[in-house]
């Protein structure tokens, strides 16, 4: 019998095979300073384009008034327990209506993490005799979701209708003979490309399917749609989503999520969502600040404002130039060059280190051999300057990697972070 073991000691895994030489510098990197547009990265000042503060409401002044007023009076263990047992209070119920009403769905409930609560979701709403069907582009969370279904799943093309139309005739023929139903889930946006999930196309075909429609909008909440209200809101079928999940952790820039939809679903789902049944409520220094951003959110379209203006600058700026972005159709600027992982992180070390440009970094296995994906999140407390100094450093560092010197780079830099 073999030690558990054994497999750890020989195979770190695609990513971990280049610990060694990555950590501290490529992964877990660690920026310093105010949460904001500028920060500082291993004592040099650096733009920093990887942090998921959309609407810049980390360092808000009046955010940060309530939240410190907040641990002054509740302390960080206020309250104690889970929900369904002595966790609960008037804010928690104030915040889930109020974000129910912002995204016009019947009624609301809190949930202690986005990973945590879309994949408790996901759990609760399928039982063996159910079909899901997913895109195949679904974030960790909800592919960890679906893993613990015990019924059938199907993934469909990314963002293609005709491939998920097809996988709808066969769940249905599945469901027929089980005797159960079909959960489409699909993303608002996609956090990695940026492109926005056919959402429309998707309600579509409940005229001809009978499917329940789960969409994930953690980039899309906030920052799409005429009030902020999300993915569903831009596309003009909010109405025709099942169940709705946003998270906390983008344009609110705190922690927790929240699932939306019809009153009676959402009652299920509170007495099944074992994730919130058998963990300690939401602490009421996140609630409370959570309903602080909100009313700012729905108060303070300048926030959004202020963010696309830099978004448009960003992707306009990006195009104009020659570089590619992808489909984007939202916040996330993706900028797709050729190269290897040994070239990715010349190239990487270069932006920081000579630009003072921090992005991340995406290789293989998250996209494919051969493609570096620099991947940069927009917010409403970058400025104009940021992204002329920005594409200034692209136009430069994507000359070094077409010249090769980034692969004359690699071999040397890999050996002496080795050392």
């Amino acid at each position: 019998m073999k030690d558990l073991f054994a497999k750890i000691y020989k195979d770190k895994g695609p990513l971990g095979k280049w610990a060694e030489q990555a950590e501290g510098y490529f992964v877990f990197p660690k920026l310093e300073g105010q949460i904001s547009n500028r920060m500082k990265f291993q004592g040099k000042d650096v733009i920093t384009w990887s942090i998921n503060d959309y609407l810049g409401l980390a360092n808000h002044p009046e955010v940060r008034k309530v939240d410190a007023e907040a641990a002054a009076e509740y302390g960080s263990a206020y309250p104690m327990g889970a929900r369904m047992m002595s966790g609960h209070t008037e804010m928690h119920e104030k915040l889930q209506n109020e974000l129910a009403e912002f995204v016009s769905k019947e009624a609301a409930y809190l949930l202690n993490f986005g990973y945590q609560g879309i994949m408790s979701t996901i759990d609760a709403l399928v039982a063996k005799d159910d079909i899901i069907v997913y895109d195949v582009d679904s974030h960790a969370c909800i592919i960890d979701g679906v893993r613990l279904h015990m019924g059938k799943r199907f993934t469909y093309k990314h963002n293609d209708i005709e491939s998920l139309e097809k996988n709808l005739e066969r769940a249905t023929k599945m469901a027929e003979t089980t005797g159960g139903g079909i959960l489409v889930i699909s993303e608002g946006v996609f956090g990695m490309r940026g492109e926005q999930g056919r959402l429309k196309e998707i309600v579509a075909l409940k005229q001809k399917f009978n499917f329940r429609f789960l969409v994930d909008d953690a980039h899309g909440f906030g920052t799409l749609g005429a009030t902020g209200a999300g993915a569903g809101e831009e596309q003009g079928i909010q109405d025709d989503i099942d169940v709705y999940f946003a998270t906390f952790a983008k344009s609110l820039a705190s922690t927790g999520a929240f699932i939306a939809g019809d009153k009676e679903i959402m009652d299920y789902l509170k007495y099944n969502l074992r994730s919130q049944m058998f963990a300690k409520s939401l602490q009421m220094t996140l609630t409370v600040g959570a309903l602080k951003r909100l009313d700012m959110l729905r108060t303070m379209p300048e926030l959004k404002q202020n963010l696309w203006k830099i978004v448009d600058a960003l992707q306009s700026g990006l195009k104009e130039r020659g570089f590619d972005i992808g489909s984007t159709t939202s916040c996330v600027t993706p900028v797709y060059l050729n190269g290897s992982i040994p070239e990715a992180m010349a190239l990487v070390r270069d932006l920081r280190e000579n630009y003072g440009i921090f992005c991340s970094i995406v290789v293989y296995p998250v996209i494919p051999k051969g493609l570096i994906l620099l991947r940069m999140i927009p917010t409403a407390t970058h400025t104009i300057q940021d992204v002329t100094e920005t594409l200034d450093a692209f136009d430069a560092i994507r000359t070094r990697l077409e010249n090769g010197t980034y692969k004359r780079m690699s071999a040397a830099l890999i050996k002496a972070m080795g050392e």
